[in-house]
């Protein structure tokens, strides 16, 4: 059913176009003229203006063929983690990888082949079908900025699938939610041979903070990163400031509250702990934390029609679906939460956000195989 040689050429094709978030456009045009020789009505919603990208997210709608049925809705994003310009992708043995020092781009442009060669398949054979929606938004990897700032009201499907997980024959229905910290710390600066005791040290603030934090897995729901620290002027200055940036992330809201909460505790304890008496006053460095919900907690029921409808369609073509607990948010968390239940399918792409990451054509032609599947059943 699936054309080898097409989903490989068109993977190629979508690797070679540079997209990093918020510089889409290139991509975003060949998906336009892609969509429309497929039989789409494409348009595009006003989030550039908001996010300050070269283009808005993507809309395709593709009318009923066949079947008189309700909508449903497909996601993919267009934009791709750096370094990826002159991505130059390489096949090997069935395999690709990127030639260079760059990612390859399979997150997520495999799913975006394999949503193709669907579409393709579905025209050529005149395989009755309903309506179907195709989003691809802009900005996923820096936040799911696009997802932000989508207008749902140009959609009308009730449930769908985002294709943008590794592995194959896996969906995800549970993903955490998660909270961004913006930590700015404010000490006294002083010279740190001449009047070390006249300062007090931003730096050594985070430090007495940051050993007293649980980091990293704290349970099977949840965990905690705090990814960058910046700050200090020279070796010779007691550092004034320092700013650094975190998150929490859990399955639970209440467990996601108590780690946050746990976090903004630990810096308010260091900074009590750091408190000196200068020239008579009490120096305590200032701690201002600004706490931004990143994106809510998703949850989809085993026995929802949305992961019944993927089940049945993998039975129908040999496939055994198996669910996987997501650890990370996608496009797929801001769907849930403006109410289009969704669930997240695996494309084949494996070591995601790396020079070494990889796509076996094998794979993206066993998920464009479920694809059809799914798009056919009324």
């Amino acid at each position: 059913m699936i054309n080898q040689q097409r989903i490989t050429r068109e993977f190629a094709e979508l690797a070679s176009i540079s997209s990093p978030p918020l510089r889409e456009s290139a991509l975003a045009e060949y998906l336009e003229k892609r969509f429309r020789q497929l039989g789409a009505e494409v348009l595009f919603d006003a989030s550039a203006q908001a996010t300050g990208g070269q283009v808005g997210n993507m809309i395709a709608r593709f009318p009923a063929a066949g079947l008189d049925t309700e909508p449903i809705l497909f996601s993919v994003h267009m934009d791709t983690v750096e370094p990826c310009d002159e991505v130059i992708p390489v096949l090997h043995d069935g395999v690709f990888t990127s030639a260079g020092e760059t990612i390859l781009g399979a997150d997520d442009k495999a799913g975006i082949a394999e949503l193709i060669e669907a579409l393709e398949v579905l025209r050529e054979q005149e395989i009755p079908r309903g309506p179907i929606e195709v989003v691809v938004t802009v900005a996923e990897e820096i936040g799911l900025v696009g997802a932000k700032h989508f207008d749902y009201r140009l959609v009308r499907s009730k449930y769908g699938y985002a294709l943008d997980t590794t592995g194959v024959d896996s969906m995800v229905l549970c993903a955490p939610g998660a909270n961004r910290l913006y930590v700015e710390l404010t000490g006294r600066e002083a010279h740190a041979g001449v009047a070390p005791e006249q300062g007090v040290s931003a730096i050594q603030t985070a430090g007495i903070a940051l050993s007293h934090m649980r980091l990293g897995r704290i349970d099977h729901e949840t965990t905690a990163n705090m990814g960058r620290i910046e700050g200090g002027v020279a070796c010779n200055i007691i550092p004034r400031s320092v700013r650094l940036e975190g998150e929490a992330r859990s399955h639970d809201p209440a467990k996601l509250r108590e780690q946050t909460d746990h976090m903004v505790a630990c810096f308010e304890r260091a900074a009590d702990e750091m408190t000196a008496e200068i020239d008579g006053e009490l120096v305590r460095p200032l701690v201002d934390i600004d706490i931004r919900p990143d994106y809510p907690q998703m949850a989809v029921a085993e026995d929802t029609p949305v992961v019944s409808r993927a089940r049945s369609a993998a039975a129908s073509v040999g496939h055994a679906l198996e669910v996987e607990v997501g650890g990370g948010g996608s496009d797929a968390n801001m769907f849930n939460a403006h109410g289009i239940e969704m669930i997240i399918l695996g494309t084949g792409m494996t070591d995601v956000h790396t020079i070494a990451e990889s796509v076996a054509v094998a794979d993206m032609v066993h998920v464009a195989e479920l694809l059809v599947a799914i798009m056919r059943r009324g």
